[in-house]
């Protein structure tokens, strides 16, 4: 017998410091307005989606939307009814539920002597008395719950402001290195790849702050550089020779793309013996886009058009570590408007790809014998972008 008081009081003691003991005010509290806070902050209390479906169905119960001091806040249907509500939940999956609100402390039991629920009335139909769910500790949880939604919009406003000035740095850094005519293997150059394609697709507003101040950082020093060299440009008296030696990076990739171009005509044959089957697809540059955003962020100006694709997939096959032979041997094989979608198409899965280079010479292989499709690669990236 002490051993179950003992128990009972700790119970009692557990579920005092969980549920809050405010009630709603006179003003009233609109209980679908709280609901949709709590599916903002549902993290916070342990709930999944199922947890709040039924929740939702058990609040369809209450008949006031405006919840005050006075409404009753009991409802007892069965759990037929409320799997009903709760899209035909079954009855296993939603006791489970129905567990995890009372764990976090959203509602209570309140049993009848016999463990049903029902109600009281008096003649004239009011609920006196009724015994099964008491969504009270809900409602007087309401400001912790806003304050809690808040603060994760919050957040999620500033994850997204940090992303787009994370982007914009890119574009600069990009813009940067460009000018400086840095590398494929200079030491910042490798390090702005590593930092880009440590990005996680869910950061944190932390690991984002974090991966800022190191692009910050390789900025700093980049422009550090540019202005040595506008101080050698100064001090030389034969601006034709420095031009040659801190040649363009954008011009040499122009020429490179150009020569690529020339390789249309060079591999015709090749084609004419022996027909791809990627080059029978017919994709959109928006298609791409939409599929692979994250090769927005190498371009300086925008992609506008597939020319300006290929000049920055051409850049980003440097900042992947693919190998020129195997750039080439892509355009051979998919042709160069398509070729520089995979490549984008890797970028966007760069954190799940080790070895981009081994990667693309795989679905060349694969795109040789038919088995790979550049639609369909870019369709799964549109479905995938879609569920996060």
């Amino acid at each position: 017998m002490q051993i179950l008081e003992t128990a009972t009081s700790a119970l009692r003691s557990r579920m005092t410091q969980r549920v809050s003991t405010s009630k709603p005010s006179d003003a009233g509290i609109k209980k679908w307005e709280l609901y949709r806070y709590l599916c903002t902050a549902k993290g916070d209390y342990g709930l999944n989606d199922r947890c709040l479906t039924v929740l939702n169905s058990l609040l369809s119960f209450l008949s006031d939307d405006v919840i005050t001091s006075k409404s009753k806040l009991v409802v007892f249907p069965s759990n037929k009814l409320i799997s009903q509500r709760a899209h035909m939940m079954p009855e296993s999956t939603l006791r489970r539920h129905v567990s995890s609100l009372i764990a976090a402390g959203l509602i209570t039991r309140k049993d009848s002597p016999n463990g049903k629920r029902y109600a009281h009335k008096s003649r004239e139909g009011e609920i006196e008395l009724a015994f099964g769910f008491d969504l009270a500790p809900f409602f007087n949880m309401g400001s912790e719950i806003k304050s809690a939604a808040d603060r994760i919009l919050d957040e999620q406003r500033a994850v997204k402001r940090l992303r787009d000035e994370i982007s914009i740095t890119a574009r600069e850094m990009a813009k940067s290195f460009t000018d400086a005519a840095v590398d494929g293997s200079d030491n910042r150059y490798m390090q702005f790849r590593d930092v880009v394609h440590s990005i996680p697709r869910k950061a944190s507003l932390n690991e984002l702050k974090a991966i800022k101040a190191n692009l910050d950082a390789l900025l700093s020093e980049l422009a550090i550089t540019l202005t040595n060299i506008d101080n050698v440009k100064e001090m030389s008296g034969n601006g034709a020779q420095i031009e040659r030696h801190i040649e363009s990076l954008t011009e040499s990739l122009l020429e490179e793309t150009c020569k690529i171009s020339d390789l249309k005509e060079t591999v015709s044959d090749f084609e004419a013996q022996k027909p791809d089957v990627s080059k029978a697809e017919s994709i959109s540059l928006d298609l791409v886009l939409r599929a692979c955003p994250d090769i927005q962020a190498y371009s300086t100006a925008g992609i506008r058009s597939w020319r300006d694709l290929v000049l920055v997939s051409k850049i980003v096959s440097g900042f992947l570590g693919i190998s020129k032979a195997a750039y080439i041997d892509a355009v051979r094989i998919f042709g160069l408007e398509r070729a520089s979608a995979v490549i984008a198409g890797i970028l966007q899965k760069s954190g799940v790809i080790s070895c981009p280079g081994g990667y693309l010479r795989s679905l060349v292989e694969k795109a040789r014998t038919a088995g790979f499709s550049v639609s369909e690669m870019l369709m799964l990236n549109l479905k995938s972008s879609s569920y996060q």
